[in-house]
């Protein structure tokens, strides 16, 4: 079971003047996010608790915002799996994935309301027609990974589903509580409310280590 905020927080106090300054720092913002989205999650307000789930990722991993497109995001985003599924050595994301949530993570691969291709389609991008190959294929490479224990592939895939979801909610491509995104936020906010904590984690477990400056920075 992932530890709470307060578990998490209270190692962090413990450990964070042996730490450099960009890790602290996105530590601690991490830390603040994921314990808003506990808030929220008491509240039982999905939409809410995603958004402050998401911060909370983001806090961790990106390492800058200026002109960052999709595509800028994703490669960044997986060079910070392959990094922290290095570090679980005992493949608590891999059976978070395969065994806990198994159920989930399926429901957000089979959704194409989360498949952005699928949205590209509708909206007219050129070359979207492809949509239902690519989004077939998509579920293909994940079946694979999945028998293969490729949890990096898995989380990759799972988070650009996530990563549409994002959009829909944070450009206000959704209603507050609508009953049609339920499924895919009830999955969403389960996922990460398991992974954002053994992330924040394995970050401290290796706080000693080089992470990056943390991005609009100024002393807080």
């Amino acid at each position: 079971m992932s530890k709470s905020y307060r578990e998490l927080k209270a190692y962090h106090r413990q450990q964070r003047d042996n730490w450099g300054i960009g890790v602290n720092v996105r530590v601690h913002r991490a830390l603040s996010w994921l314990d808003r989205a506990e808030q929220e999650l008491q509240r039982n307000d999905s939409d809410a608790a995603f958004i402050f789930l998401w911060l909370s990722f983001n806090a961790a991993y990106a390492n800058e915002y200026e002109g960052v497109t999709r595509a800028k995001a994703r490669a960044t985003y997986v060079a910070f799996f392959e990094r922290i599924v290095g570090y679980d050595q005992q493949k608590v994301i891999y059976n978070i994935l395969w065994q806990k949530y198994s159920s989930a993570v399926r429901s957000l691969l089979e959704n194409k309301f989360v498949f952005q291709r699928f949205w590209d389609q509708v909206t007219g991008v050129p070359g979207a027609d492809d949509w239902e190959a690519k989004f077939n294929a998509a579920k293909r490479a994940s079946e694979t990974a999945l028998a293969t224990q490729d949890t990096v592939t898995v989380l990759t895939i799972v988070m650009d589903r996530l990563y549409t979801l994002r959009n829909q909610l944070i450009h206000g491509g959704a209603t507050w509580n609508s009953g049609w995104n339920r499924q895919q936020l009830r999955d969403a906010v389960g996922l990460l409310s398991e992974l954002m904590p053994l992330i924040i984690e394995l970050m401290m477990q290796h706080g000693n280590e080089v992470w990056g400056e943390a991005s609009y920075y100024l002393g807080e």
